[in-house]
């Protein structure tokens, strides 16, 4: 299970199981969207909703695991992401991310993320590069 940290310094997982792998071609995952979430306080109380950053980060959580490999990857960028329709307390997101190019050093994925039959966010290129290259300006 991927993790993040977030502004409380909680750790709350970028998703709860992979229900399908396969390496270098595509990946699905789900996350419970609990209420019992320390973002839900705030954002917003009286309807709260996940924000759509902690959903853009499980999409990467779940491209890094599709793209496999004894690799380790980072996120470089992200290209025409949408938010369709809100995820708040009780959803059960099922995430999907295929890898759709890339070489030895990057890689893209496409993601999509849904609560039922609906598509409620995505990210038409999740830009990937391999974490043993130098960030750009630290080289």
């Amino acid at each position: 299970m991927s993790t993040t940290r977030t502004a409380t310094h909680a750790v709350t997982p970028a998703f709860d199981r992979i229900v399908e792998l396969e390496p270098g071609r595509r990946a699905v995952a789900v996350r419970n969207i609990p209420n019992t979430l320390p973002h839900f306080d705030h954002h917003f109380p009286r309807f709260p909703i996940l924000p759509g950053v902690l959903l853009l980060e499980s999409m990467a959580a779940l491209a890094k695991a599709a793209v496999g490999g004894e690799r380790a990857w980072r996120l470089a960028s992200v290209k025409g992401v949408r938010f369709k329709h809100f995820v708040g307390p009780g959803d059960q997101v099922h995430i999907t991310a295929e890898v759709t190019g890339g070489n030895r050093q990057t890689t893209e994925v496409r993601a999509t993320a849904r609560v039922g039959d609906r598509v409620v966010a995505t990210a038409r290129s999740l830009a990937l590069v391999s974490a043993d290259e130098p960030w750009e300006g630290t080289a």
